[in-house]
């Protein structure tokens, strides 16, 4: 009895440690619990802290649209009840972002038009730069067989046109040279074909849009680009840069390039852009981009770092060379290879990107909404005259412009 007495006592006590390890355990988890919830507690409201912040800001976003398009709907319409619906408010999927699909497959079956202008005294590589903007064959030179190098006693202007086909999208291109530009003695007035081409091109545009039976496609002649190239002579601009600039400025959107940039060092370079940039901005001649044109802030910093790069120091070639074992398009020295597309080079890249890549579509908007609005404005001001008057009217489209369009598929 005694020893069973004695098994029971030690059983108990063996009960006793379990159950105060048991407890001691359960302790030390409510005690981890307890730190858990206080460091819970101390990181949610940082969190919740920077969620309501986020929800704060995507509220503000949405507020400010609503009110924006309110606004524009009042302008529109005043005596119509008008209403924002948000897209967390909508029963379902409706299918509304699906018009930017139809869009894109109209624009790629009808395709678009692109017309750019080089304008520069000869010998500047005004060929040769568009050929290596659009990597084929598309300058009046490679197009021209038996081509001859003359230098021409007048501006005379010619134009030639090629469908370009990328990835299903179809683009005309035509390039518009300018031979004859700045090479004679006296370079007085020379600018004044220039300008007449463009604002003949302004009024084929109007008055297409001004007929009774108008075309349903409006075939679109206007310039959209017009790169202007300046010598590399490391000073400043000359006279005819700044009187060009300043009167074609507030027609077209001209894009200022550095011709043959290879010329110059880097030192040299960087010095001779700053002095452009100085010369434009003391002559109040204002470049694409402009910044008044800025739409908002993200297009605005995008805007800043391409006006600080202009103008760009380019360098054209349409050759191949071998560069660890890669094909580079580029121009071959004594001292090895420049390449054409490496932005450490040369800023041709920059160059493309812009007229291309980033800012084509904003071109042909700011040609149209800008440049065309001005001009359509100011000649039915002046003439004073209603649709029928505008159709007949007598306005010169001819001044000995040569056209030499062909297609190719490219």
């Amino acid at each position: 009895m005694e020893e069973r007495g004695d098994k029971e006592s030690v059983i108990m006590g063996d009960e006793q440690v379990d159950e105060g390890k048991n407890h001691e355990h359960q302790n030390i988890q409510t005690s981890r619990s307890e730190k858990g919830q206080r460091e819970e507690e101390h990181v949610e409201p940082e969190e919740i802290g920077k969620e309501k912040g986020m929800g704060i800001e995507e509220t503000k976003k949405e507020s400010e649209l609503e009110a924006e398009v309110q606004l524009e709907l009042r302008q529109s319409a005043p005596s119509f009840q008008t209403g924002f619906i948000r897209g967390t408010d909508l029963f379902g999927y409706v299918g509304i972002e699906a018009v930017l699909d139809q869009m894109r497959r109209k624009t790629m079956k009808a395709g678009f038009e692109f017309n750019i202008m080089v304008v520069g005294q000869s010998g500047l590589g005004k060929s040769t730069l568009v050929n290596t903007l659009f990597k084929s064959k598309v300058s009046r030179k490679s197009c021209t067989p038996d081509y001859e190098e003359k230098i021409s006693k007048t501006v005379k202007l010619h134009t030639v046109s090629h469908v370009i086909e990328e990835k299903g999208v179809k683009m005309k291109l035509t390039v518009i040279d300018t031979p004859g530009f700045g090479d004679q003695i006296n370079n007085e007035n020379c600018w004044e074909p220039i300008v007449k081409y463009i604002n003949e091109q302004y009024e084929k545009y109007l008055r297409e849009e001004l007929n009774i039976n108008r075309k349903r496609r409006i075939p679109d002649s206007r310039v959209h680009c017009c790169i202007y190239f300046l010598p590399a002579t490391g000073h400043r601009l000359r006279p005819i840069d700044l009187e060009f600039m300043k009167r074609l400025g507030k027609i077209v959107s001209i894009v200022p390039v550095i011709a043959k940039a290879d010329t110059l060092t880097v030192e040299e370079r960087q010095e001779f852009k700053e002095r452009i940039r100085k010369d434009l901005t003391s002559n109040g001649i204002h470049v694409y981009p402009q910044r008044e044109y800025d739409e908002d802030p993200e297009e605005r910093v995008l805007n800043d770092r391409i006006r600080e790069s202009i103008p760009f120091a380019v360098v054209g070639t349409d050759k191949e060379h071998q560069v660890n074992g890669n094909k580079v398009l580029g121009r071959k020295t004594k001292w090895g290879i420049i390449e054409v597309e490496n932005v450490a080079h040369c800023e041709f890249a920059n160059l493309r990107d812009l007229l291309i890549r980033s800012h084509l579509q904003d071109l042909k908007d700011v040609t149209h909404n800008i440049h065309y609005e001005s001009y359509r404005v100011r000649r039915l001001n002046e003439s004073n005259m209603n649709f029928s008057e505008l159709v007949l009217s007598s306005w010169p489209l001819k001044n000995g412009t040569d056209t030499c369009e062909t297609e190719s598929q490219l």
